[in-house]
């Protein structure tokens, strides 16, 4: 995509904050003095065979983005692919369902939204939201000794790959849905009162280009940037992914994001092939990474917690490198 987009001139207005450069969430611009725009769009395939569990987690998966800069959704209108002549209209029914229960769960409102015919099912939201000035989160900004929290375990991919293969534990598949359904709405839970939303330098979400090239994300791109020395004892996992792994079941997503990302990572331990596959296994409505103060990570992680999230963990700190990742 960088190849595609090199030619079309970058936006110039002094308004615009993040267009499709730098490696931003989403589009971000000035509304006036306080108040920022966010605007973002996703949508996906099936990953699901339950239709409304499947627009759950489309949905969750396109409002991430509002969450990860830390704002709050405001609007959102459906896109949506779908093959009339091959499903029942009842099913796309149970998919906008399911979106909308999700949108609603959020704070935002699902006003309408644009279909195509599609021989493949696809569903998404085009979402609108708003963040204070001093609140934004932008995806680099890290600073060195700050401490990076995940807020989900990892493994979706994986977990979708086996049970399309109908080989996922039941235990497995229902870990991986409740994560995928389950909204990134940290942001509006954490109090004015404790100084965390402050406390955090950069964020961002996991999806599709894995664990390890959203962190590559945060460490951004001047000759001067960070690394992360990265625990993964300490990373959180769906539980069976690794043996879903063992077993070859790995999207294809997780081989492309290793082709491109593998070279900015350097291993101190000796993982194991099925580890190594889940750092780059792509994310369907992947949690949260957080560059926080150490001093606020504790206070950080209590509050991940109570919001819902009772896997989040520490899992690396930002340490001068020249941006790559150290694995042990």
């Amino acid at each position: 995509m960088a190849q595609v987009l090199a030619d079309i001139p970058p936006v110039d207005d002094e308004r615009i904050l993040a267009a499709w450069g730098g490696g931003e969430d989403a589009a971000l611009w000035k509304i006036d003095g306080r108040r920022l725009g966010v605007l973002t769009v996703d949508f996906i395939t099936p990953v699901v065979d339950d239709p409304y569990v499947w627009g759950q987690a489309a949905a969750a998966n396109s409002i991430s983005d509002v969450f990860a800069m830390g704002g709050r959704p405001i609007v959102a209108l459906n896109i949506v692919g779908f093959p009339t002549k091959q499903l029942e209209l009842d099913v796309l029914k149970k998919i906008l369902a399911g979106g909308l229960s999700k949108t609603r769960e959020s704070g935002a409102f699902l006003v309408g939204g644009h279909s195509v015919q599609d021989d493949e099912p696809k569903y998404g939201l085009a979402v609108y939201g708003e963040v204070d000035a001093d609140k934004i989160w932008r995806t680099a900004g890290a600073r060195e000794g700050d401490v990076l929290i995940l807020t989900k375990p990892l493994g979706t991919g994986i977990a979708v790959t086996g049970i399309k293969a109908d080989m996922a534990d039941p235990r497995t598949a229902a870990e991986a849905e409740r994560w995928m359904t389950a909204l990134n709405d940290l942001p509006p839970r954490l109090s004015d009162a404790d100084g965390l939303h402050r406390a955090v330098h950069a964020a961002t979400d996991v999806t599709g280009f894995g664990l390890t090239g959203h962190v590559l994300d945060m460490l951004g791109r001047d000759e001067k940037r960070l690394g992360l020395r990265l625990s993964l004892r300490d990373v959180p996992l769906i539980e069976g992914v690794l043996g879903l792994a063992n077993m070859g079941l790995i999207p294809e997503g997780a081989y492309r994001n290793r082709a491109a990302y593998e070279d900015r990572v350097e291993y101190e331990a000796s993982p194991g092939r099925a580890e190594i596959d889940v750092l780059f296994d792509p994310q369907t409505s992947g949690g949260l990474l957080l560059a926080v103060s150490a001093e606020s990570a504790e206070a950080m992680l209590q509050a991940c917690r109570k919001a819902g999230f009772d896997r989040a963990a520490q899992i690396g700190v930002f340490v001068p490198n020249g941006g790559k990742i150290i694995i042990g």
